[in-house]
């Protein structure tokens, strides 16, 4: 690992004598790339570098334990310095780790009524709020981009989008098949069902990521029929795009003006191109990305709410909790530390940090 810092530090101070050489000072194009890159090294420089003011302490405060007049003063300060090393030295194993650069990007979140009819879409709508509250509670933004609803309060689907830093970093552990057990309310025997609805994060994805040409996509107009349409509108503003190269289907409605449903459709259309993409480069890596806390497999069952005993678990770390309302409610971030963490340790094993 210290042979890895020394190479970023060895680079760090070269992009300073090149942004600082005349010979440079006219090309901006290039001054900027020096810039951005030294920037992005800056971070785990200054820790690299207080890392190395601590071991130099370490190393003095040491060598004071033979001295009588200082070794109390010595003993005092070397417990705080050693503490301070493994800090720094767990904190520098995580920059040195290749980032996820969708990590810090907005997310487009699919929820689908799976197994279980009726009960099934009532379902995929408390998931729809159980998200909601988690992202208000973190400063994000939601809205539904499409929806298509089952006429007793549930959903058979909608797509909303969740907007703020850093969401599909948190987000991105909910994908999969999500498992409800309980008796509906629409079961007069009072029976316990099992229900299903599946969610699906994507991160969202500017035009320059992905390219996707006008002759590609054929785009349908049609009345909507939601809340963007209210059933009165006379204009076609509902758009559908099919992607022809590959069938992907989407549609959106719920806006009140034709451009802004086809630029939504577009954005989630963009989205669903770029998972496949990725889809497609880890199956071909398969070994290398085994096990993510969990293959990432969307017929993954991945967490069960058992209303009966009041317990959500993820099956993933097989972590419970014994507080299902507030889970509803979108307190999860006990599943979301823990699978971050196992998702940390692992990456860290395969980098050998």
């Amino acid at each position: 690992m210290l042979d890895k810092l020394t190479g970023i530090e060895t680079r760090y101070e070269e992009l300073n004598r090149l942004m600082s050489d005349p010979a440079q000072l006219d090309n901006y194009a290039k001054v900027a790339e020096f810039a951005k890159e030294r920037s992005s090294l800056e971070e785990i420089v200054t820790k690299f570098r207080e890392h190395k003011d601590v071991l130099k302490n370490l190393a003095d405060a040491r060598a004071l334990l033979d001295n009588e007049e200082m070794k109390e003063l010595a003993e005092a300060e070397i417990p705080g310095l050693e503490k301070k090393q493994v800090e720094l030295e767990a904190q520098l194993k995580e920059l040195l780790l290749p980032r996820d650069p969708r990590d810090q990007k907005s997310v487009i979140v699919e929820v689908r009524a799976g197994a279980g009819g009726d009960e099934a879409g009532l379902f995929a709508a408390e998931l729809h709020r159980l998200y909601t509250r988690y992202a208000e509670a973190r400063g994000w933004k939601t809205s539904i981009l499409s929806s298509n609803e089952s006429g007793i309060g549930g959903f058979k689907e909608v797509i909303f989008e969740v907007s703020g830093k850093g969401a599909y970093s948190r987000l991105k552990f909910e994908s999969g098949v999500h498992r409800v057990q309980r008796v509906p309310v629409t079961e007069s025997s009072g029976r316990i069902h099992t229900s299903t609805a599946t969610v699906a994060v994507l991160a969202e994805v500017d035009e320059v990521e992905v390219d996707v040409p006008e002759k590609d996509v054929r785009i349908d107009t049609y009345r909507a029929s939601s809340a963007g349409g209210q059933n009165v509108q006379k204009n076609a503003t509902a758009v559908r795009l099919t992607h022809i190269p590959t069938g992907l289907v989407v549609t959106c409605e719920d806006e009140r003006s034709q451009t802004q449903n086809r630029l939504r459709a577009m954005g989630i259309l963009r989205a669903r191109l770029y998972e496949a993409e990725m889809e497609k480069r880890q199956t071909a890596a398969s070994a290398e990305r085994k096990s993510q806390v969990g293959s990432g497999d969307r017929s993954e069952k991945i967490r069960t709410y058992n209303f009966p005993q009041g317990r959500v678990t993820d099956h993933r770390i097989g972590v419970s909790s014994f507080n299902l309302p507030a889970v509803m409610d979108g307190d999860i971030d006990l599943f979301i530390d823990e699978l971050a963490t196992r998702e940390q340790a692992e990456k860290l094993a395969e980098a050998g940090v």
